[in-house]
């Protein structure tokens, strides 16, 4: 458990987690969380990527934005989008490593 999350007040925040999780359950979301693990990308390459519309990308990346999910960063008209933090990448690391080991069980 986290230091700074004291366990009796774990269920304050049940429905943050509930709504993180909510996000992470769309597999277009994934898809997209998969291509950031590795490196910050624009819509284009994205798009490219994964065989989507811009529009399609666009809201699932503004959905992940306003979740703190991922961040993005202006270069002149480009905009670059990344995983918003390091918990983020561990939720995503830990999540594939615990589907990946119970597939073998």
């Amino acid at each position: 458990m986290s230091k700074q999350v004291p366990p009796h007040s774990l269920a304050e925040w049940i429905p943050n987690v509930s709504q993180l999780y909510k996000v992470l359950g769309d597999n277009t979301r994934l898809r997209i969380l998969t291509l950031l693990l590795k490196r910050e990308l624009n819509v284009s390459e994205i798009c490219a990527q994964l065989g989507l519309e811009q529009s399609t990308v666009s809201h699932q990346l503004r959905v992940l934005r306003e979740n703190h999910i991922v961040t993005n960063r202006r270069e002149g008209k480009i905009v670059y989008y990344s995983l918003e933090d390091q918990h983020v990448r561990d939720i995503l690391v830990e999540t594939f490593t615990h589907v990946a080991h119970t597939a073998q069980e």
